[in-house]
């Protein structure tokens, strides 16, 4: 079964419909319809991965929710978070505080060749250490 569909086109679209359907041998309904196939077949194909993206993390989801070996995963998350701190970040002390086993005497020398540059920068300039 078809039905009738009334569309309003601009002339100059109407001239390019008439150029494409003379250059393919088509009539100019016949190329409408092409063009209405394929954004019909593009969207259906949108939605088809959209659809796989939205079971992809649906199935993600929760995955570490019964898991034991890494005890309370919020905490596993912040201490793994806390190890990429490094000892010129801003929040270096208070994070060294609440995991003093991921730093070690390295990154405390590290930590204060950081301060002393600044010092020293502060000194030499201070509106560049605002």
């Amino acid at each position: 079964m078809t039905s009738r569909a009334l569309i309003s086109l601009g002339n100059d679209r109407i001239a390019q419909l008439d150029r494409i359907a003379k250059a393919r041998g088509l009539s100019r309904a016949a190329v409408i319809r092409e063009a209405v196939d394929r954004v019909i077949e593009e969207d259906a194909a949108d939605i088809d991965d959209q659809a796989r993206r939205n079971a992809a993390i649906d199935a993600g989801f929760g995955a570490w929710a019964h898991r034991t070996d890494i005890g309370d995963a919020v905490e596993w998350q912040r201490r793994e978070r806390a190890g990429w701190t490094r000892p010129w970040d801003d929040d270096y002390e208070n994070v060294k505080a609440e995991f003093p086993d991921l730093f070690d005497a390295e990154d405390d020398r590290q930590r204060q060749i950081y301060l002393d540059m600044r010092a020293k920068k502060a000194a030499d300039d201070p509106a560049e250490a605002a």
